[in-house]
């Protein structure tokens, strides 16, 4: 099937956080006055954290961003990492983390429904509390992408398969192309090219 018309839908960044654990989502919508969905891979830890405590928090990550945050919450697992503990992070009404900074919005949510979709898990929410956390510009899927030059991860949903080129093996960022150039520098974790390695 060709994807090509699925990457002009509009997404968001986020993180979503529960007790223990934590990742980057693209796909949070709002879909009545007090219910959210979103949308997590069943492979991701926080999955079963989500299956298991029915709470969460959702951050909107805004354009100012460090991609460093980015690269800890969603190229890395909260089962061997704490993603926290280089963050300043803040509690919510029940007691789950979030990071304050560089993020436009906080949303509290208890999970009502779940939903099997093969590979990922759609989770129906309803809202409990939100909170704005600074006036910054969102930054939106296609920012991330197209501004700060980031990476889909493989348990996104938006995950296709790159024909070839250049992994880094520290992050798993891929470069594209036929030759990748000897100064390059991973944009992701800042990894030369000596540590790529080839993909076909």
């Amino acid at each position: 099937m060709n994807k090509e018309g699925l990457q002009k839908i509009s997404y968001g960044v986020y993180i979503v956080n529960t007790k223990n654990s934590g990742c980057i989502i693209n796909t949070l919508t709002q879909v009545a006055n007090d219910i959210i969905i979103i949308s997590v891979n069943k492979e991701n830890y926080t999955n079963k954290m989500l299956k298991k405590h029915k709470k969460f928090n959702i951050t909107i990550l805004t354009k100012n961003t460090d991609m460093q945050l980015i690269q800890t919450f969603g190229f890395t697992s909260s089962k061997d990492n704490d993603k926290y503990k280089n963050y300043h992070t803040q509690k919510d009404s029940s007691n789950i983390p979030y990071i304050k900074e560089h993020m436009a919005a906080l949303i509290e949510a208890t999970i009502t429904q779940e939903i099997d979709l093969n590979t990922h898990t759609l989770f129906i929410a309803k809202i409990t509390n939100t909170k704005k956390l600074s006036d910054e510009e969102v930054m939106t899927y296609d920012y991330y992408h197209q501004v700060k030059k980031g990476i889909t991860p493989p348990k996104a949903p938006t995950y296709e398969k790159p024909k070839k080129g250049y992994r880094c093996s520290i992050c798993g960022y891929i470069y594209e192309g036929n030759t990748l150039p000897k100064d390059f520098v991973c944009p992701i974790c800042g990894a030369p090219a000596t540590v790529f390695e080839k993909i076909d």
